[in-house]
């Protein structure tokens, strides 16, 4: 009997059940709780801001709305291509990533906002590039982390060369600036590595001196250093530096245990500045409370577990590809939210981040959607081979 066969039919059958067509209810569940909790709190959140730059209370609403829809549209584009097909492409994607993080920083191509280039204006649209290189670089180290497996496990050279890419990477986003999506690229990267069983030592080695790079990017950085002197005391310039930090940690303090009610927020009244984009979650915790934010801590949690399932059944199933690449996506989706929150809650300094599925920007909901229909694809392949397996004409399972 084939020992890949053997070992994929020895797999108990998954504890969740699937809707017809082998789609993962559990995901979709989450997608609907992230998506419905997010279009409700930009709405409340932008209430009044729009109201007054707008003309329209609902304009931000609407708009999110609308990308949520174009989000689901692409979610299922995603759960319609194979793997297979990412996995054949992964270095064409990591090469245009590259370029398209390279071609933003040329002048009077990218689009300035706010001291930062990060966008490219398509006429009818912006394109935030770090948003897609990020995804790219996950589907191109998924099929790296099979195509090097033995050398990444025995040697240096197959651990340092991806790291490289994810570095060169990293330093193209650090001159837009956005340090925020650099640390979220290279923790990702480096999970996803220790995960395909790189050796622990070089492991810690690079760890330690990517954060040696990063505090002194920050100490050489005169408004790195700032954010970072102002998260450490927000209090003492609350009304300069600190305003930010300090206003969305009233925003928090004063939702209690229970929350003040949905639409009862008192900072998103001109308060909190970014009310509805990266200080959501402070919103958010206002009207909804502890019990709230635990809550949708908790979703956030379920994805994570539920992606390290469906990975571990494409591993076991033969499917290294697949499971590196939901394993990708469930760490970048778990880092972006520990970051936001934490920002929001003054453990980290302020980075440019968006809460996963909740803030409002359509870049960012556009392509996490899209990762949501990677893992979506995953686990229907999973699904299908172990069909295939359990079928009493499968030859594979004749013992010869």
């Amino acid at each position: 009997m084939n020992t890949q066969a053997f070992r994929a039919s020895q797999l108990k059958p998954l504890k969740f059940s699937a809707i017809p067509g082998h789609i993962d209810s559990q995901i979709l569940l989450i997608f609907g709780l992230l998506a419905g909790i997010g279009l409700v709190m930009v709405t409340s959140a932008s209430i009044g801001v729009a109201d007054v730059q707008m003309g329209d209370p609902f304009y931000f609403g609407k708009r999110q709305f609308l990308r949520l829809l174009l989000g689901v549209l692409l979610m299922w584009i995603a759960y319609r291509i194979p793997t297979s097909f990412w996995e054949k492409h992964g270095m064409t994607l990591m090469l245009s990533s590259l370029f398209l993080l390279a071609l933003v920083l040329v002048p009077g191509v990218g689009r300035t906002i706010n001291g930062s280039t990060r966008w490219l204006d398509m006429v009818f649209f912006t394109v935030q590039v770090s948003e897609i290189a990020k995804l790219f670089l996950i589907i191109y180290l998924s099929g790296y982390l099979i195509r090097r497996s033995d050398e990444i496990k025995s040697g240096s050279m197959g651990f340092i060369k991806p790291m490289i890419i994810l570095a060169l990477a990293s330093g193209l986003l650090l001159l837009e600036p956005d340090f925020g999506a650099a640390a979220v690229l290279l923790m990702t990267g480096l999970g996803m590595m220790f995960l395909g069983g790189v050796r622990f030592g070089q492991f810690l080695l690079f760890v330690l001196g990517t954060l040696s790079i990063m505090v002194l990017l920050a100490l050489l950085s005169p408004y790195r250093m700032a954010r970072i002197t102002s998260f450490m005391d927000p209090w003492a310039d609350p009304f300069n530096s600190g305003f930010q930090l300090t206003q969305s940690l009233i925003a928090i303090g004063s939702g209690g245990v229970f929350g003040t009610g949905l639409g009862g927020s008192i900072q998103k009244l001109f308060y909190l500045p970014e009310a509805h984009t990266d200080f959501l979650f402070a919103i958010y915790a206002e009207e909804f409370g502890l019990i709230g934010a635990i809550f949708l801590i908790l979703i956030y949690v379920w994805f994570v577990l539920r992606c390290f399932q469906i990975g571990k059944v494409a591993l076991l199933s033969g499917k290294p590809f697949g499971a590196y690449l939901v394993y990708g996506v469930g760490l970048l989706v778990s880092i972006q939210a520990v970051i936001n929150i934490g920002v929001n809650m003054g453990a980290l300094p302020t980075k440019g981040l968006t809460l996963p599925f909740i803030s409002y920007g359509g870049n960012s909901i556009l392509i996490m959607s899209f990762a949501m229909g990677l893992v979506l694809r995953v686990f229907y392949e999973n699904k299908v081979q172990q069909a295939d397996l359990e079928s009493p004409k499968n030859p594979r399972m004749v013992v010869q």
